[in-house]
């Protein structure tokens, strides 16, 4: 490939697929076997423990978020793409070696982080790599490869059903987050640091409406990737459900490659309001299905194009409204949304003690869709790109 841009996209497309697709979402995958595993703990992995490891994946990925453009700053927008492939390779490494959740926990908030340091990196390296008018599809390509990520995940799920069989998947986590971060170093170009205003002088204007869209987007994905797994726990289904979920919502998602035409066309605000709305049809058909695994795969194929498209919108809407700085402002934006992300499974929790699950997935849906009107009502909102 002689195109700068294209091995750009291509590397940044994998890299983002392995640390999202795989890293971000391996351990709600590997849960219900890593729970029974007695090289772990005699007598199992308490809900409590596996719930303190869960947050701390979050906290990694918010972690992350924080601290890449602070080494981009220094070294480079390339560097934290670097670091997050690593973070991926150790993180891997430590969970498929672990015989105590001490060790477990370190793997899993590690593999966890490489999603936060990795994704709005690939914004300032556009920035730098791709003509403007390309940007849009370049940054949905790349936010689309966690498609790529999750069907490679829920392959592996499949082959090694079992027990014993989980460890593999952490295996395969950092075999690939190394092959990935080798792809990185060889296409991504290196790209000096930004000169120019102070950490923390990005203007907030503008802003405003994205961390809306962010909040409101991670809270239901954070929330349907929880709720999914537990139902198909809850209904005693087999082992082979859980993997095929996660494939299916990858193979559904890669219509996220198209969200930077549609934005184009249609307008950003619609495609996120779209996004929404798949997001919260998904919740009702999740809350709704009573255990089915039938119905959870329904719901799934919706909520794709929810996860996907939103991803892919993050980055094309703060790529648009600061150009420059773009890098920066998926990460203010992306940084609310997380931050929303780790408040939300306690909220939820919490109400379960008041409410059945599915009031709360429905009430849910209905914040939802209230939220993608509010999206709609917005007035002077940048306009898409001729």
């Amino acid at each position: 490939m002689r195109s700068p841009a294209l091995r750009l996209t291509v590397a940044g497309a994998a890299v983002v697929g392995v640390a999202y697709g795989m890293g971000r979402y391996a351990f709600g995958l590997t849960l219900p076997s890593l729970r029974a595993d007695p090289s772990l703990s005699d007598g199992g992995l308490s809900d409590a423990v596996l719930g303190v490891i869960a947050s701390g994946s979050f906290a990694g990925y918010l972690a992350g978020l924080l601290l890449a453009p602070v080494v981009g700053r220094r070294v480079g927008p390339r560097a934290p793409t670097t670091v997050g492939s690593a973070c991926g390779l150790v993180g891997g490494v430590l969970a498929a070696t672990a015989v105590s959740p001490v060790v477990l926990a370190v793997g899993v908030v590690l593999a966890g982080s490489a999603a936060g340091w990795v994704w709005a990196a690939y914004s300032d390296l556009a920035a730098v790599v791709v003509d403007p008018p390309a940007r849009p599809r370049t940054l949905a390509i790349i936010s689309t490869g966690t498609s790529a990520g999750l069907v490679v995940s829920g392959i592996v799920g499949l082959l090694v059903l079992g027990v014993p069989g989980w460890r593999l998947v952490w295996v395969a986590i950092g075999v690939a987050s190394a092959a990935t971060g080798l792809l990185n170093l060889r296409w991504t170009p290196r790209v000096p640091p930004a000169a120019g205003e102070r950490p923390g002088r990005i203007a907030l204007r503008g802003l405003g409406v994205p961390v809306l869209f962010s909040v409101a987007f991670h809270v239901g994905v954070t929330t349907f990737f929880t709720w999914a797994a537990d139902m198909l726990r809850r209904a005693a289904l087999a082992p082979g459900w859980a993997p095929t979920l996660y494939g299916l919502v990858g193979i559904v998602g890669l219509v996220g490659l198209g969200i930077g035409g549609w934005c184009a066309r249609f307008g950003t605000v619609r495609v996120a309001s779209a996004c929404l709305l798949f997001l919260a049809a998904s919740l009702t058909v999740l809350g709704t299905g009573a255990g089915s695994g039938v119905v959870a795969l329904v719901a799934a194929a919706i909520y794709a194009p929810g996860i996907m498209g939103g991803a892919a919108v993050l980055a094309v809407w703060t790529a648009e409204i600061a150009p420059d700085r773009s890098g920066e402002a998926l990460t203010v934006v992306v940084a609310v949304g997380a931050t929303a992300a780790v408040v939300a499974p306690t909220v939820v929790g919490l109400l379960l003690g008041i409410v059945s699950l599915t009031a709360v997935l429905v009430g849910l849906a209905v914040l939802l869709v209230l939220a993608a009107g509010a999206l709609r009502l917005r007035t002077g909102t940048p306009a898409p790109p001729p």
